[in-house]
């Protein structure tokens, strides 16, 4: 009879902070604005901080090697902020090894090496709801010396929020990118979130 009345007790238990995380995601993503251009500073890190295990996780949950390794990277921003690319997203980008020193110059006219990796966390806004979201994770890749000329050698990918593979022409993220040739096609982020190429 305990043994049951112990079960009860853990399964109820179980069910409330099931309940109650819920309604702390809720409150922590409803962010009462129908543009992320209209929060504060303090309130897009409370954003960003809510949903941050859940991009993790999902971006890890089917395997990728980047989904699953971009945090330990180099992240380029002190947080996430609106870039006014990629729909008007929350954005935060993390470099790894072979790309870090070399984008952290945020140089106008840069050549990244071959083998860098960029990976772009972002964070969707729901209009109607005015609700926050993780989006896509947004990949670039730089490939050997003309072996995609027609992207400048970029490859383009992504991850859904779900960690699987986005489907798109590569056509679709270059056309935007090519605004920032000088820059090997890198749209920075924002100068006041920037950080230093000392870290």
């Amino acid at each position: 009879m305990m043994k049951l009345k112990t079960t009860v007790f853990a399964a109820g238990f179980i069910a409330l902070a099931s309940l109650v995380s819920a309604q702390d995601a809720q409150e922590c993503t409803n962010v009462g604005v129908e543009d992320f251009f209209d929060l504060e500073e303090a309130q897009v890190v409370d954003v960003y901080t809510c949903l941050e295990a859940k991009m993790a996780d999902g971006y890890a949950k089917e395997g990728d090697e980047v989904g699953s390794s971009f945090r330990d990277w180099t992240v380029t921003a002190t947080r996430a902020a609106v870039q006014g690319t990629h729909g008007g997203r929350l954005l935060l980008t993390y470099a790894n090894d072979v790309a870090a020193e070399q984008y952290l110059t945020f140089a106008e006219e840069n050549e990244m090496p071959v083998g860098s990796v960029l990976a772009k966390e972002s964070i969707s806004l729901s209009k109607k709801k005015m609700t926050a979201r993780p989006g896509p994770l947004f990949i670039m890749t730089k490939m050997e010396a003309g072996s995609i000329p027609e992207t400048d050698d970029w490859l383009y990918g992504g991850l859904q929020p779900n960690g699987k593979p986005m489907k798109f022409k590569q056509a679709f993220c270059h056309d935007c990118h090519s605004g920032w040739a000088e820059q090997d096609n890198l749209a920075y982020p924002v100068e006041e979130v920037r950080v230093s190429s000392g870290g």
